[in-house]
């Protein structure tokens, strides 16, 4: 598969190394086509990477990964162009934070979320939004992680979820933990585990944890 990732952060390197350690051919997007750290990323990550602008990446990918930040993510999206996103699954991993006055604070938050502002941004693009709940270690290597925890799935195209769950297997989620929580609406809860993470963050003093949905049925 071509995969655009969005962004050259921790995150979109994360994934987009993982994908390419796959065997998929990715272009990791960003603002400017000679950003450092995309060239410095698509140089180390070996065949199969490589980098452009968002509209060059989202161009060349069949699936859109949107890895930037949350507040951001309608604006790299715009500037990767509808024209490219049309038909085409945009995972979105984003979360919408910033730390505001040392507080952390969430903008969508309760009546609207990010994947929410992207499907109607675009809509016909198929927005899934997942993995937002973990870091992106745990993304790529959930086994980093013991026990059966679990990652989640909000979308309105189910062959778009499928698609999204499968490639999840291929990280290392098994179908059995993923849970899908039904329309992109749903995002708005994924995204308000968002402080939960952070105080657990602070309490265990390291990012590779996750949570376990246990039930009696």
């Amino acid at each position: 598969m071509r995969y655009a990732v969005l962004g050259t952060g921790e995150v979109g390197q994360a994934l987009g190394g993982k994908l390419v350690e796959l065997g998929h051919q990715v272009t990791l997007g960003s603002r400017t086509k000679d950003n450092p750290a995309a060239a410095k990323w698509a140089e180390s990550a070996g065949a199969g990477a490589g980098a452009g602008t968002f509209a060059e990446a989202a161009a060349a990918g069949e699936v859109i990964v949107n890895a930037v930040g949350g507040r951001v993510a309608l604006a790299a999206l715009e500037a990767a162009g509808a024209e490219h996103l049309d038909g085409k699954v945009v995972l979105d991993v984003s979360n919408p934070l910033a730390f505001e006055d040392g507080r952390l604070r969430l903008s969508p938050v309760e009546s609207d979320s990010v994947g929410e502002q992207i499907q109607r941004a675009f809509p016909h693009a198929r927005v899934v939004k997942s993995l937002n709940t973990v870091n992106c270690q745990v993304m790529v290597d959930p086994s980093l992680v013991p026990g059966e925890h679990q990652v989640f799935v909000c979308g309105e195209d189910a062959d778009a979820k499928a698609q999204v769950t499968g490639l999840l297997g291929e990280f290392g989620w098994p179908a059995r933990r993923v849970l899908d929580l039904g329309g992109i609406e749903s995002a708005r809860a994924v995204e308000m585990m968002l402080p939960l993470w952070v105080n657990l963050f602070r309490t265990l003093g390291h990012g590779e944890f996750n949570l376990e949905v246990r039930s009696a049925r």
